[in-house]
């Protein structure tokens, strides 16, 4: 079988999200297949490439590369997937029920946040002494994008809107620091803060890098006097 339609999607090249031969992929309109590799064939006097997918039983696909935006890795849980047969109706019931459930997440998604914008939270105080002195003990020079993280999140705390980010980044680009600044924010205006970590290591360099030494000490010190009275 030749899937020979107009592309969609033009000329991008898709050709890294397939994987490699092999592998299981998901065709929109077909469903999943195994990717068995690229063939050159001449179809109405035209020859070009197309990638060779292998579906249930005897079942196989020829897709034109032009077609790469058709197609995407198979994402599933563990294990090999089942093929699916051409010319039933299984892939098209399983791609209607995903693109229902899709749907409703979406809905809930737009209520849940439409309810958030009508919500008001704490608006923490701006930058305090303390925390300027703190960050001033930071040992390193602060990046561009984490100062801009920095500043993001500040803001979010000094709004009233309830707070939704995410910090992403880069194991060594600094994000415990942006989470230490909130955290010192956060207690400054009498809060109390918890720091949840995946895996138990985790959690314990997380407890070392707030205990850290004479920047912790002298931020304490400081703390538990009136602004003003620092010596």
């Amino acid at each position: 079988m030749i899937d020979d339609r107009p592309p969609d999607g033009g000329g991008v090249d898709h050709a890294g999200r397939i994987g490699t031969v092999g592998d299981y992929v998901v065709h929109e309109d077909h469903g999943v297949a195994r990717f068995a590799g690229f063939e050159t064939r001449e179809v109405g006097g035209v020859t070009r490439d197309y990638l060779y997918l292998e579906y249930k039983g005897e079942d196989r696909v020829y897709v034109p590369t032009d077609q790469f935006a058709k197609l995407s890795r198979y994402a599933g849980a563990g294990g090999s997937p089942t093929l699916s047969a051409l010319g039933g109706k299984k892939w098209l019931n399983m791609k209607a029920r995903a693109q229902r459930a899709a749907a409703e997440i979406a809905g809930e998604l737009v209520n849940l946040y439409a309810e958030r914008r009508t919500r008001k939270g704490h608006a923490f105080s701006a930058d305090s002494e303390w925390q300027r002195d703190l960050e001033a003990a930071f040992p390193y020079r602060e990046t561009a994008d984490q100062m801009e993280a920095i500043e993001a999140v500040k803001s979010d705390m000094e709004s009233d809107r309830p707070m939704d980010r995410l910090v992403c980044g880069d194991v060594g680009y600094g994000k415990t620091e942006v989470a230490i600044r909130a955290a010192v924010k956060a207690a400054s205006d009498g809060k109390q803060v918890m720091v949840l970590a995946p895996t138990t290591i985790l959690a314990q360099q997380h407890l070392g890098t707030f205990r850290d030494g004479a920047r912790w000490q002298s931020w304490v010190r400081k703390r538990g006097r009136a602004p003003g009275q620092e010596r």
